[in-house]
């Protein structure tokens, strides 16, 4: 009961912390692993059909994960004309 006491207040220290942190915009996630410079630049490489996902994610140095989802963010930034 007392180990049950001490990781409530454990978790109730770590949720304020995080609290706080988020105010002063300290609290942001993993960093990404391409900048937008880079990111452009695959996906421009991707659109000229001359390498894979797998030689590009080689080339940059990640996961052929990020390149497939590079590309799917730079799809959805267009605007459909119409």
């Amino acid at each position: 009961m007392v180990a049950e006491f001490e990781a409530d207040l454990a978790r109730m220290r770590t949720r304020e912390g995080m609290k706080i942190a988020k105010a002063k915009g300290r609290l942001r996630g993993k960093k990404p692993k391409l900048n937008a410079r880079q990111e452009a630049h695959l996906v421009a490489l991707h659109k000229a059909g001359e390498h894979t996902s797998a030689e590009l994610a080689e080339l940059f140095g990640v996961a052929r994960s990020t390149v497939y989802r590079a590309v799917e963010r730079a799809a959805g930034n267009k605007t459909p004309s119409g």
